[in-house]
């Protein structure tokens, strides 16, 4: 790296501090709906991606089939404007509310569990 190459900060000392990563350096992110409390979709994230979800906004997330950054809605243009983000009690998930700009899952259904319950067995 030379003078000429920009350095992002670093997440907060005192939030990494907190977080329970897996092997992999990664969290599971559940994206939910910050009105309605509907479950949009999981992702992954990394200490970047939550860096930069809590510095500009967005939510950016971690592509572990890609190897690489993204930010919902960057080619779709169904943007998740982030409201809140929270760490679960054990601090190994990320609760992120958002405001979803239409669909939030790839195929174009609402939400990635649309159409998709199992059926429950009796015992």
């Amino acid at each position: 790296m030379d003078e000429t190459t920009p350095v992002s900060p670093a997440l907060d000392p005192a939030i990494a501090a907190q977080l329970r990563r897996n092997t992999q350096g990664l969290l599971p992110a559940v994206v939910q709906q910050y009105d309605s409390g509907e479950v949009l979709m999981l992702a992954w994230m990394d200490d970047e991606a939550l860096r930069r979800t809590l510095t500009t906004g967005r939510a950016t997330y971690w592509s572990r089939s890609r190897a690489e950054y993204w930010v919902k809605g960057a080619t779709s243009g169904n943007f998740q404007a982030v409201k809140s983000v929270s760490l679960d009690c054990d601090g190994d998930t990320v609760l992120v509310k958002v405001d979803q700009s239409g669909p939030a899952c790839h195929t174009g259904t609402h939400t990635c569990f649309d159409g998709r319950e199992l059926p429950l067995g009796e015992e």
